[in-house]
C-alpha cells in the first residue's frame, strides 16, 4: 500500500531548482551569452528556480521520469528566459552548442533525480522496517489531563449563550460636551 505522502517532493523540488539554474547559466554560456550573470539577472535567475522549485514540490509526478524530464524541461526555459532579461545580454550568433546543452541536461538530470527518490525511499522503507523488526513502536506523549472548575464552565458558557453585541457609544458617566468641538 503506498502512502498518500509524497517524501520525496522536497527533494525533487530542490533538484529541478537547482538543477534549472546551473543547466542555465551553463548552456547560456556555452551558446554565446555572458556566462557570468550579473547580478539582476542572477536573481531573477535565483528567484524563477525557487519558484519552479516550490511548484514542482508541489506536484506529484504522474509519469515519472518523462514528468521529471518535462519539469526539467520548463524549468531552463524560466531560466533562459531570466538569464535574457539581463541589460547586457545577446548572442553572438544562433550556436546550436545551447540547445543541444539542454537537450543533453534534461535527460540526464531527470535520471539522477528520479535515482535520488528511489533511494530516499528505498532508504525510508528500510528504516520503517528496522524499526518494527525492533518492536519499537513510537507512542505520542500524553497531556496531562486539564482540570477545569465549575465556575470556569459556566464563564466559558456565559461567553457562548451572549449575544456578542455590546453598546456602542461613549460609557454612561462619560461627560458628552467635552468632546464637542466648538462652532
Amino acid at each position: 500500500m503506498q502512502s498518500p505522502t509524497d517524501h520525496t517532493a522536497r527533494l525533487r523540488g530542490a533538484a529541478v531548482g537547482a538543477a534549472s539554474g546551473a543547466v542555465a547559466i551553463f548552456a547560456h554560456g556555452l551558446g554565446g551569452g555572458n556566462a557570468a550573470p550579473d547580478g539582476s539577472a542572477l536573481m531573477l535567475l535565483f528567484a524563477a528556480c525557487a519558484v519552479t522549485g516550490v511548484v514542482v514540490a508541489s506536484v506529484r509526478p504522474r509519469y515519472g521520469l518523462a514528468s521529471v524530464m518535462g519539469m526539467l524541461a520548463a524549468g531552463q526555459g524560466i531560466g533562459h528566459i531570466a538569464l535574457s532579461m539581463s541589460p547586457e545580454h545577446h548572442h553572438h550568433a544562433a550556436s546550436p552548442t545551447m540547445p543541444v546543452a539542454h537537450l543533453i541536461a534534461i535527460p540526464f538530470g531527470a535520471l539522477i533525480i528520479r535515482a535520488a527518490e528511489v533511494g530516499m525511499r528505498r532508504a525510508i522503507t528500510s528504516v520503517r522496517r528496522f524499526i518494527v523488526a525492533l518492536g519499537i513502536t513510537p507512542v505520542p506523549t500524553e497531556r496531562p489531563e486539564r482540570t477545569t472548575s465549575v465556575d470556569e464552565r459556566a464563564a466559558v458558557r456565559l461567553l457562548l449563550v451572549s449575544p456578542g453585541i455590546g453598546r456602542r457609544g461613549p460609557p454612561a458617566t462619560m461627560d458628552i460636551s467635552a468632546h464637542l468641538v466648538p462652532a
